[in-house]
């Protein structure tokens, strides 16, 4: 029972956290980036250098962590497998955290890697879809319906990779940087759909569950 409440409060810890310097911090210091130029922004408490703002970038991805290791706890996981989850991950985004701040070498623009890593995804997305279908074949009911809006997550997701790809690759391609600047806008709509198919997935299959006395 201990370690369920010990799960829960590092969730809402994290819940907290994302909601104030992610988003909340994320209202506050876009007006600052977009009005003033770098040298003003950097007289602000929101400096590049500034504890705040490295508190603010990192917030979703560091309290993910978090809410992912408070949920692990919370269900009573095995020990091996939340430290390799939180270890895991934590590694993966400090090293991208020191290339970012310039601690560690920052790699070269590669675009056959940057096309292997899209094709990758497209792979993995593939494959998942005939692991989806083999086990959809033996739900009934509820789960069903659950596995259905997952298959939606899936795609909506895959989709806003394809256009975010682009995105990204845009500043690499100089045929491309003299087209017009068009917001990114309908890739966050593909986040949002796939994020809110997961939701319901999970939603659905919390239903399906029996009830607990």
């Amino acid at each position: 029972m201990k370690t369920n409440k010990t799960g829960l409060i590092l969730y809402w810890i994290a819940v907290v956290y994302i909601v104030a310097l992610g988003l909340g911090g994320s209202w506050l210091v876009r007006p600052i980036y977009r009005q003033m130029t770098l040298e003003q922004a950097n007289q602000t408490i929101w400096a590049l250098n500034s504890p705040l703002f490295g508190l603010w970038v990192s917030s979703v991805a560091i309290g993910s962590i978090l809410a992912g290791i408070g949920m692990l706890l919370y269900v009573r996981a095995k020990g091996s497998r939340i430290w390799l989850f939180g270890l895991g991950i934590f590694a993966v985004l400090l090293i991208d955290i020191l290339i970012k701040w310039h601690i560690l070498p920052t790699p070269a623009h590669t675009p056959l890697l940057f096309g292997m890593g899209g094709a990758l995804m497209v792979a993995f997305f593939l494959i998942i879809l005939w692991l989806w279908a083999e086990k959809r074949l033996h739900l009934e009911g509820a789960e069903k319906t659950a596995a259905d809006l997952q298959l939606a997550g899936y795609v909506f997701l895959i989709i806003a990779m394809w256009y975010l790809c682009g995105e990204l690759s845009r500043p690499y391609q100089t045929a491309l940087l003299e087209l017009p600047h068009q917001s990114p806008l309908s890739t966050i709509v593909y986040l949002v759909l796939g994020w809110l198919f997961f939701l319901l997935s999970h939603y659905k299959s919390v239903q399906s569950l029996p009830k607990q006395e």
